[in-house]
């Protein structure tokens, strides 16, 4: 299906949900009401996304208001565990099978009643460690509750108990098989689910000579499961039990066609109504179905932070991403992108710092051609004798 078809296939559910969730959780009612929406009058996907994002500063704000979760948790509902994330921001782990949604994942990743899991993500305060438990669990797997660190004994453990699948960080599975080597230890391991951090091919590579599946999937403290990769590993398909949107960052309208966005996740859950929240992750929707058969479409990986990024002329300027396009070009000592606005249009420079005794013209082409490359920019180059700070992006614009 397409990601817009796939969004249309939740229209059934919105009106008694968003009926239901308005009825019990009194911010979600405010929220509404702020936005000038009435519950009865939202019946489809389309309704639902006239209401704004919700942002995490948005939900930390609610919740300094009024402790702990901003009146989002409707009054009864049963709750197993608390979480502390960094904020701090609470979460409500509500009763439920798998209330995080991850076991459509693991299955996808190979993991099944026979195996023996190390969860490899903590479990003290924050949610990681607990959620992938619950997941780890609806597929039938027994758990070894690892966390990080002790990686002695983790992989004596690993080695007793017969351990087959790893669930936790790229980094740490490399880290982990890395000491099981050194100490001579043959681990079993055969099927891996990372996530909360980059998995480059070069990494991807090296695990996959030693650990038979590795796939990685993505999701937030907050909202769960929100993607995974199948055996084709081209991509992030959605899960069908959340809407998953990509949507403009500034008017926070849907973007179905492959433009980059930021991810807007609703769950349907009317005891704690996370309805269009935004995650703060920019990613876009890739168009064309899998060649797996999965009938929900796929993201297209993780691509920067809302916050870091900007748009300039249409397009995402992100500073990781210029960062790493002009490291290590010779004789450039520091720059900065600089953003203006002039006839209503937008004007893109960077400014460099060059070492002493470079020849600033051949180094003003290649920045520029650096950046038209890798960025997909056209600027203009300006050398200066120093910048103040260390930002990447100065953007001077205003929208008057």
């Amino acid at each position: 299906m397409t990601p817009e078809e796939y969004g249309r296939g939740f229209d059934p559910a919105v009106g008694a949900f968003v009926e239901a969730a308005a009825a019990k959780s009194l911010a979600f009612a405010e929220r509404l009401e702020s936005a000038g929406l009435v519950a009865g009058e939202m019946l489809t996907v389309r309704d639902l996304s006239r209401l704004p994002v919700l942002s995490k500063d948005d939900l930390l704000q609610l919740q300094i208001m009024k402790r702990p979760f901003g009146g989002l948790l409707a009054e009864g509902a049963v709750v197993r565990r608390f979480f502390q994330s960094p904020g701090p921001l609470y979460e409500p782990e509500l009763d439920r099978t798998d209330p995080w949604r991850w076991a459509s994942a693991l299955r996808a990743a190979g993991f099944g009643p026979d195996d023996v899991v190390l969860n490899a993500f903590g479990y003290h305060l924050s949610p990681a460690g607990a959620m992938f438990e619950e997941g780890a669990r609806a597929v039938g797997c027994a758990v070894l509750p690892g966390g990080v660190g002790n990686m002695d004994l983790q992989v004596q453990a690993c080695a007793d108990l017969g351990v087959t699948a790893f669930i936790g960080l790229p980094s740490y599975l490399k880290a982990l098989l890395e000491k099981a080597e050194v100490s001579g230890v043959d681990l079993q391991i055969q099927h891996a689910f990372v996530t909360a951090e980059p998995l480059p091919p070069s990494l991807r590579s090296w695990l996959e000579e030693r650990v038979s599946s590795v796939r990685q999937g993505y999701g937030t403290a907050e909202a769960g499961n929100l993607g995974y990769e199948c055996e084709r590993a081209e991509g992030l398909h959605v899960p069908d039990d959340a809407l998953v949107q990509v949507c403009d960052p500034i008017s926070g309208e849907p973007l179905w066609n492959g433009e980059e966005g930021q991810v807007v996740v609703t769950l349907f859950e009317e005891d704690y109504p996370l309805v269009r929240f935004g995650t703060g992750d920019l990613s876009k929707f890739i168009v064309t179905p899998c060649a797996c058969g999965h009938p929900t479409p796929r993201l297209a990986g993780w691509l920067g932070r809302v916050g870091d990024a900007v748009k300039v002329r249409g397009m995402f300027l992100h500073p990781a991403q210029a960062k790493r396009a002009l490291a290590e070009t010779p004789g450039l000592d520091s720059f900065r992108f600089v953003i203006d606005r002039v006839e209503h249009r937008d004007e893109l420079s960077c400014h460099i710092v060059p070492e002493e005794g470079v020849d600033e013209s051949a180094l003003s082409e290649a920045v520029k051609e650096k950046i038209r490359s890798a960025l997909r920019f056209r600027v203009d180059v300006q050398v200066v004798d120093g910048l103040l700070g260390d930002d990447i992006i100065d953007d001077r614009r205003t929208w008057e």
